[in-house]
């Protein structure tokens, strides 16, 4: 350790670089560490958002349909879970400075791709590329976060890291409304690139390099193999389901390739020297319901924040910049309470906090499920600031407990698998979501559509009212079904916007009984208050020794 004024911290648990860093640079260490971490983390959060309210306008622009659109979102979040597992492995061949530098710089090629593409095969690639970047960029922040705080002050360190996930995700949708409406869709690519350049030179300064005693693990082809593979291959199958039939050949064949690469993904890693995914740690049980919730909670937020901007949009008619000024309030507020949450998280048993948000998330999925064509702008933002504060309830407690029972030696690996478990949840609640408001709509238009004739009162009614505006357009008095033509071609118009109200109706009610239903994994979480637990070292088979420290 270099000769310093600056004595290290006795209560956190660190390796040696990172010692040093404090010893350089004092207390006020752990806020340019948390600063950095935040800024580079901020890029990937701002397009990982955005392209949700971008998705109807590139639709568009490309001539993607909405099969290939959906896409955009699940390739992200594809290629992002597979490299949180290497997140671990990266940080122990190069250091924490040089994973976090080289994720930067990927995710920065995929934004500048992004912009130039000009067909909706190149924008996808653009966007597998950016998740690439963003895979290993959450886990190393998170690990630096976790050393640089003490171990019962990780609830606060969650809360304040959060702050940037929040600005991220409030500032995606309104500057890229903004953007949309005034410059071009291509421009919400083009601008995280200042955030993740600035972040690179903060990186150089405030982050550790490789440990001299690090150890050289071998890279996991098989592994990685394996897991693109069952991915890809279960994405396009809930892609393709619609399109082909779910009892094609096609499906059948992708089921089979997913359900093999899978159980040959968990075979081989509980195998392999070097697991990229440790299955071991699953033996604790706090740990494995951790995970569990982070599933849920991946899943439903990543689906309620696809479903609501495209839902605002094609249901209320919105503009891309309303759409996003209705997104705001609600997450600035929620801004505010992260940091109080995460306070608040470090004295109050885990467990409680995990529930509560839980359930609070569950009614506002719930309240969305009533909305309609002319639910109140204010009535919505009541209702997403509920949802905002339900995540900032749980997600601090959930993410230190989750944790909490794991030596340092096993922290890069243990914020890897949740991070990836949150991703690959958020990957499945995009694809869910679509596939089942999909098939939901249809099933209401169906089912509306056999009401629509002459002989049904109200539609006949509506039709008399109808009629008369069609005509005065100057249209033709041909029939069909007993209908004007014209006329029938609004009425149709009308039927075909109030089966996708109900699919989304019936989308957000899902949501809501898969989040209340959670609760039951949420009452194995620990009861015990993080200042109150002595923390022992899990060390468990096959995990690489500590980095010093």
């Amino acid at each position: 350790m270099p000769s310093s004024p600056y004595p290290v911290p006795q209560d956190i648990e660190a390796t040696r670089n990172i010692q040093a860093l404090f010893a350089q640079y004092g207390p006020r260490y752990r806020w340019w560490a948390t600063a950095t971490s935040i800024i580079g983390h901020f890029p990937t959060l701002l397009t990982g958002t955005i392209i949700n309210i971008a998705i109807p306008t590139v639709m568009g622009a490309l001539s993607m349909t909405p099969e290939e659109a959906q896409w955009l979102a699940t390739a992200y979040l594809g290629a992002s879970t597979v490299t949180m597992l290497l997140a671990a492995w990266a940080i122990e061949t190069y250091g924490m400075r040089a994973t976090f530098v080289g994720a930067m710089l990927i995710f920065a090629t995929g934004s500048v791709l992004g912009g130039f593409a000009t067909t909706g095969e190149q924008l996808i690639l653009a966007r597998v590329i950016q998740g690439t970047g963003s895979g290993l960029m959450m886990p190393t922040s998170m690990v630096i976060l976790f050393q640089v705080f003490p171990v019962h002050r990780r609830g606060s360190s969650m809360g304040i890291y959060s702050l940037g996930m929040v600005l991220g995700a409030a500032g995606g949708p309104v500057f890229g409304g903004w953007l949309i409406d005034n410059l071009g869709w291509r421009y919400v690519f083009f601008m995280a690139l200042p955030f993740a350049m600035a972040s690179v030179p903060l990186s150089m300064l405030f982050l550790p390099a490789r440990e001299p005693d690090a150890g050289s693990p071998s890279f996991d082809w098989t592994g990685v193999g394996l897991l693109i593979v069952s991915i890809t291959s279960f994405l396009t199958l809930m892609a393709d389901g619609n399109i082909h039939g779910w009892g094609s050949d096609r499906i059948a064949t992708l089921a089979f390739v997913w359900i093999v690469s899978g159980v040959g993904f968990l075979y081989w890693e509980a195998n392999t020297g070097h697991p990229m995914f440790r299955l071991t740690l699953f033996l604790n049980r706090r740990f494995l319901a951790a995970c569990i919730i982070t599933l849920v909670l991946g899943a439903g937020m990543y689906a309620s924040t696809y479903l609501v901007p495209i839902f605002l949009q094609l249901v209320q008619g919105l503009s891309a910049t309303d759409a996003a000024l209705l997104l705001l309030p609600s997450t600035l507020i929620m801004s505010i309470f992260f940091p109080v949450a995460g306070r608040i998280s470090d004295s109050v048993a885990p467990r409680k906090m995990i529930i509560i948000g839980l359930l609070v998330f569950a009614y506002h999925a719930y309240l969305f499920g009533t909305a309609d064509h002319n639910t109140p702008f204010v009535t919505m933002v009541i209702w997403l600031l509920i949802g905002r504060l339900g995540m900032a309830c749980a997600f601090p407690s959930l993410t230190a407990a989750s944790v909490r029972p794991l030596s340092l030696e096993l922290l890069a690996a243990g914020t890897g698998t949740i991070s990836f478990i949150r991703q690959i949840g958020g990957a499945f609640g995009v694809t869910f979501a679509t596939v089942y408001l999909q098939q939901r709509t249809s099933m209401q238009l169906a089912a509306l559509s056999t009401m629509q004739s002459p002989s049904n009162a109200e539609v006949f009614d509506l039709f008399t009212r109808l009629a008369p505006m069609y005509a005065q357009a100057g249209g033709t008095p041909e029939t069909h079904e007993g209908f004007g033509i014209g006329a029938f071609h609004l009425l149709s118009a009308l039927v075909s916007g109030q089966a996708s109200m109900l699919g989304f109706r019936d989308a957000f009610v899902a949501i809501a009984l898969v989040f209340a239903v959670s609760v039951i994994p949420a009452l194995l979480m620990d009861n015990r208050r993080p200042d109150a637990i002595a923390r022992v070292s899990t060390r468990v088979p096959g995990s690489f020794p500590a980095s010093g420290g």
